[in-house]
């Protein structure tokens, strides 16, 4: 029997504290890496290679809390554009969209904050400025184009590995992978959000809007237009569930196509074993 999005809190819960887990660990590995006085940033003069670092750390950081309790029963969006998107492709009630979004920009800004406090003075240097995002010396142009390039390439990606026969089980792994590489190779353009309430607990905290539009339109669009490809090419039945992670025994909230699929599965198992049917 499906609960009502008022039992659905838990879940509202879990994607605010993800997101303010992720942004602490973007703000601490940023302030390591690019603080004048870190010991780290003063070891490593490649710009590159400081990227890199900060994309790995921040692409496990991706992985352990999609795989985490937590992100295996919320799905672990983090993202109110990736939110929307299944909002869009039927997988998400209305109101646990609309939570899930005031929860996300809750739990990011939180996130910083909390940073703020745990790395006073460090955090607000020039140099880390609150792990803010902005376009970078290409311009706003660039920027808003790239956002929404890996925007798209994240979804389709997303929607087409979880909604395989064969690979569903390594979404996550996949997203952090492409979390680590849009780090080090786009973040010189953009500041690579993908992520409007990332964008915002940055700038909330930093005082810092410059070109705050592209992150709060170019992420959105470019996620929306994957979920439009995805529904031409495979159409609304291809598209299964809006967990990142569903192979675990949490309670899924979401219009759940994996139920629909194991169910004939599990009634032609017991027709096959009638002696499982019975009542003793």
């Amino acid at each position: 029997m499906e609960q009502r999005y008022n039992d659905h809190w838990p879940e509202y819960l879990m994607e605010a504290g993800g997101l303010c887990l992720f942004m602490v660990s973007a703000c601490v590995f940023t302030t390591m890496l690019e603080h004048p006085g870190s010991p780290i940033r003063q070891r490593l003069g490649s710009a590159f290679l400081r990227r890199m670092i900060i994309g790995v750390g921040m692409g496990l950081t991706a992985i352990g809390l999609i795989y985490s309790p937590w992100g295996k029963q919320s799905g672990a969006h983090l993202n109110p554009s990736v939110t929307i998107t299944f909002f869009r492709l039927g997988k998400l009630a209305r109101a646990d969209a609309l939570f899930y979004v005031l929860a996300q920009f809750a739990g990011a800004t939180a996130g910083v904050l909390a940073s703020s406090f745990l790395l006073n003075r460090w955090i607000s240097h020039p140099a880390v400025n609150y792990a803010v995002t902005v376009p970078g010396a290409a311009g706003t142009a660039i920027a808003f184009g790239a956002e929404l390039l890996i925007s798209f390439l994240l979804m389709t990606v997303i929607l087409f590995v979880s909604n395989s026969n064969t690979l569903p089980a390594f979404t996550g792994f996949i997203a952090g992978i492409l979390v680590a590489t849009y780090i080090t190779l786009e973040s010189p353009l953009s500041g690579m959000s993908m992520n409007p309430a990332r964008t915002l607990g940055s700038a909330a905290l930093s005082h810092t809007w410059k070109a705050w539009w592209i992150y709060f339109t170019a992420p959105p669009i470019g996620m929306l237009a994957a979920g439009e490809l995805y529904l031409r090419l495979r159409g609304g039945r291809g598209i299964l569930c809006a967990k990142l992670h569903h192979q675990n025994d949490k309670r899924c909230i979401f219009h759940c196509g994996f139920r629909e699929r194991s169910a004939p599965a599990q009634e032609a198992n017991a027709a096959s074993r009638p002696e499982l049917s019975r009542v003793e």
